[in-house]
């Protein structure tokens, strides 16, 4: 607790002036100009981390089935369902393949430079 009732606030702004008056005009004036240019920065990185998610709908449908559709009817059903699904995988492949055939470009260029 001694510690605390060193402190004073009167102490704090005299040590203050006693540093300002000490100091020549440019050297306060480029002290000013690295705390605005680093305050700057630091706002800049706090208005920039804050990014507000944006609202996206998350709907999924189901179909709607009678329960008096037959075995004969899920099943032709099934197969429709089956070569839409080959289809979409066959797309995401084809994109796999071509992501990485451009990761692979860029990799060949940096073993070009040497890194």
């Amino acid at each position: 607790m001694s510690l605390l009732k060193n402190i004073s606030p009167l102490r704090a702004i005299r040590d203050l002036r006693v540093f300002l008056a000490q100091r020549k005009p440019y050297e306060l004036w480029f002290m000013m100009l690295s705390m605005v240019l680093t305050f700057t920065v630091i706002v800049v990185f706090i208005k920039d981390s804050n990014i507000p998610v944006p609202y996206k709908r998350n709907i999924i449908y189901a179909e709607s089935w009678p329960l008096t559709r037959t075995d004969d009817e899920i099943r032709a059903q099934q197969k429709i369902d089956q070569v839409k699904k080959h289809a979409a995988e066959a797309e995401m492949e084809k994109r796999r393949k071509q992501r990485q055939e451009e990761f692979k470009r860029v990799d060949d260029s940096l073993k070009k430079w040497g890194i």
